[in-house]
């Protein structure tokens, strides 16, 4: 057993998967906010909750499980209101730890596993990313000819890319953020918490 993928498109795959990272949504929404309010190390639990969702689309389309897709169709359904009511709650929950400016510098108390919950939920709330990964792989990868070696290297370009590119937004949001002034803080807090309501209603209606 080898590897099967070629340099060029190990290269090209890491590249097109960095930069669709990089590009502002709701899964960097939720990096910075969880990183700006509760410190760095819950915007990298946020980023891992990501990535642990893509690898699990990614391994749907890749081992063309796509019966598996549509058996879990009311499932994710139910996800996405999951995903979309966890949004709605941390959104509140940012807004009230900036409803008074004294409190602002104070940590907002949440656990690791609820920002990893929250990157998961919020990646597998779009059942769409498997009819994404569906259509991209096969531009980069035969995926009649892959190994277990080439889901590996897949994996690990996934959580390099993807990964990498998040626990930066999370670093520079939680940098930036111990910059800013209390009054300043409050309002991202504010701004944060409801954008992030924003994406959990929208989550649920487009449910």
């Amino acid at each position: 057993m080898q590897l099967s993928m070629t340099l060029n498109s190990i290269i090209a795959l890491f590249g097109v998967m960095f930069v669709l990272a990089a590009i502002p949504s709701s899964s960097v929404l939720i990096v910075v906010s969880r990183s700006a309010a509760s410190g760095f190390i819950h915007g990298v639990a946020v980023a891992f909750g990501i990535v642990a969702g893509d690898i699990f689309f990614i391994l749907i389309a890749i081992l063309g499980l796509s019966f598996l897709a549509d058996a879990m169709g009311d499932l994710f359904v139910l996800v996405r209101y999951l995903g979309g009511a966890y949004l709605l709650w941390m959104g509140v929950s940012l807004w009230r730890s900036g409803s008074e400016v004294t409190k602002v510098d104070d940590i907002v108390d949440v656990s690791l596993l609820a920002s990893f919950m929250s990157g998961l939920l919020l990646t597998l709330a779009d059942q769409k990313a498997i009819l994404f990964y569906l259509g991209f792989f096969p531009a980069f990868v035969n995926l009649s000819s892959l190994t277990m070696i080439d889901i590996g290297a897949i994996i690990l370009i996934t959580l390099v890319a993807v990964g990498g590119v998040k626990i930066v937004y999370a670093y520079m949001a939680n940098r930036a953020f111990s910059l800013f002034s209390s009054r300043a803080r409050y309002n991202l807090n504010i701004i944060a918490g409801c954008l992030m309501v924003a994406v959990g209603l929208f989550i649920i209606f487009s449910a």
